[in-house]
């Protein structure tokens, strides 16, 4: 990477946590700490909102995702619109009339001090953990660029985010949110420019979506009812709309957005400016994923996206295995290259029966290309079996790394650093605000209260750093944060349901209810079920809703 690429990560990082540290310098009132002050306009409100939720899995993920799968995972996020529409109609209402700092104080105030501890317990656990996987993704970037050791790499990020959110809690991470969210734009922007203008002397933007689809790129909607697919248009509008009305209504991360509004209203529109927006962000994501996958066409795309592993069989391979497997690729890669040449100028002149016959041929040796690289990753499970084979994250990053010009690598850097930044910040100063007024609950100054919740915020920075420890790359980062937040979203939710809907139930009936919900799932999980997780988000507050009904109808009536 170029000293000019080193000028622009670095300054951008050091601008925002610099900003973020300067502009809360001398506002650490409780009500700016733990709430961000309450004076956020709608934009301030919404871009903060995205901020939190597009980490650096974001920008990581998604467009390896598009790569592989092609654009079929947007699905996911078919139900946020609606999810939105009910949180601002129910939801910010409720939390703005009894003016609370954290979801779960409403808990409290509804049911009782067991059932407030047992909601904030599961956010806890589930954030904590998510934390770390949000410090994982962006320090694989830095290992690669650097060679440095990733545990290294985690207490960078880590560290960079635990200064500034200390300082300003969550007056600062809406302060850094905007300059993040600017960055993060302008980066994918630019590197979809960049990937249609470096398919224009082999396709069009028009041909190039034409490859897309006539490889199966372009499927954005799945019509099936097959419970273990996990992303279809049922799953989607169905499971996405209860995970999305889960973290969006009850986790304090965002939460602790929409309450830093100047209004009620102002927070409302904040919130549909993100259900306006974020399918046709993440839609641009997946969509430069795709036209990467379209570059590589007529580019030798590596055997393994991971270099250090590639490298790593090499070096301990003692048969020629490795550079067989290699050799065989590369020559899969040229006949790709030709033949997606060939099926382009058969296109172009109209000749369906060269075109079609050229595709065939093109889509089986795409599938001999995925052959090989499966048997390298067995490969390497033998050579190296402490080494991760699963190489999905690293294909946009190599992309970067390999095609992008000077300048826009630190850009694009700075852009995924950011995102996790930004994540990372709202997550941290939530778990921090969750544990010092839900569960250490005691009468603090406001300058008491200040310091407590900046001691937790250096602990969850930590506690998120030993996560981000022992992390290794699951099947797919984006889907690994999803599964995680599906594990224990849907109990969270069936409880603030019951809260808001179902009056009579009281607080020993949730909690046991709750309970329940949450062993269901996780039976469903680690046995052989066939279920996608998406489904688990209507599942647990269904059995929550149902559960809580039932037990507080058996319960014995109190006498007047």
């Amino acid at each position: 990477m170029s000293l000019f690429d080193w000028c622009v990560l670095l300054g951008t990082l050091g601008f925002i946590v610099g900003f973020g540290v300067w502009k809360t310098r001398r506002d650490n009132t409780r009500e700016n700490f733990l709430r961000g002050g309450s004076d956020s306009r709608w934009w301030g409100v919404g871009l903060s909102v995205m901020a939190t939720q597009a980490s650096a899995i974001t920008f990581l993920s998604t467009p390896g995702q598009g790569y592989l799968d092609g654009m079929g995972f947007v699905q996911f996020y078919f139900g946020l619109p609606l999810a939105m529409i009910v949180i601002g109609a129910v939801f910010i209402p409720l939390y703005y009339k009894w003016k609370v700092f954290t979801a779960y104080e409403f808990i409290g105030r509804r049911f009782d001090q067991r059932a407030r501890l047992l909601t904030a317990g599961l956010f806890l656990v589930q954030r904590s953990m998510a934390a770390g996987i949000t410090i994982y993704a962006p320090s694989i970037i830095l290992s690669k660029v650097l060679n440095w050791p990733l545990s290294w790499t985690c207490l960078f990020i880590g560290a960079l985010v635990i200064i500034y959110t200390t300082s300003g809690g969550a007056r600062a991470v809406g302060v850094t949110h905007k300059q993040q969210m600017t960055v993060m734009f302008l980066g994918i922007f630019t590197a979809f420019a960049l990937v249609v203008y470096y398919l224009s002397p082999s396709l069009s933007f028009g041909e190039s979506l034409a490859a897309a689809q006539a490889l199966g790129k372009l499927d954005v909607i799945d019509l099936s009812w097959d419970p273990a697919n996990k992303y279809t248009l049922w799953s989607g509008l169905i499971g996405g709309f209860f995970l999305q009305l889960s973290y969006f209504g009850t986790d304090q991360s965002q939460v602790q957005r929409y309450l830093s509004g100047q209004s009620m209203q102002q927070a409302r529109i904040g919130l549909w400016m993100n259900g306006v927006l974020k399918i046709p962000m993440q839609f641009g994501i997946l969509l430069t994923g795709v036209l990467v996958f379209v570059f590589y066409l007529f580019h030798p795309a590596p055997l393994h996206w991971n270099e250090a592993n590639l490298t790593a069989a090499r070096n301990a391979d003692q048969t020629s295995r490795t550079a067989d497997l290699e050799h065989e690729y590369g020559a899969a890669m040229e006949q790709r290259a030709e033949l997606a040449a060939r099926w382009a100028e058969a296109r172009r002149h109209a000749d369906p029966v060269l075109s079609e016959s050229t595709l065939i041929e093109l889509k089986a040796v795409e599938a001999r290309g995925a052959t090989l690289q499966q048997e390298f990753r067995a490969h390497l499970r033998e050579l190296a079996p402490e080494r991760e084979p699963n190489d999905k994250d690293y294909i946009f990053i190599t992309f970067i790394m390999d095609y992008l010009p000077v300048g826009v690598i630190g850009l694009l850097l700075a852009m995924i650093f950011s995102a996790g930044m930004s994540s990372t910040s709202a997550e941290l100063s939530a778990l921090a605000t969750t544990t010092t007024v839900d569960v250490l609950r005691k009468t603090r100054t406001d300058a008491g209260q200040v310091r407590a919740t900046q001691i937790a915020t250096v602990c969850y920075g930590l506690l998120a750093l030993g996560f981000a420890a022992v992390f290794s790359l699951f099947e797919n980062l984006i889907q690994a944060v999803n599964i995680l937040g599906s594990l224990f979203y849907g109990t969270i939710l069936g409880i603030f349901l019951v809260a808001f809907f179902v009056r009579r139930v009281q607080g020993g009936a949730i909690f046991a209810a709750a309970l329940i919900a949450q062993a269901a799932i996780f039976v469903i999980h680690f046995t052989d079920l066939e279920i996608a997780f998406l489904w688990y988000n209507l599942i647990a507050p269904a059995i929550v809703v149902v559960t809580a009904v039932a037990l507080q109808a058996l319960s014995p009536r109190k006498s007047a």
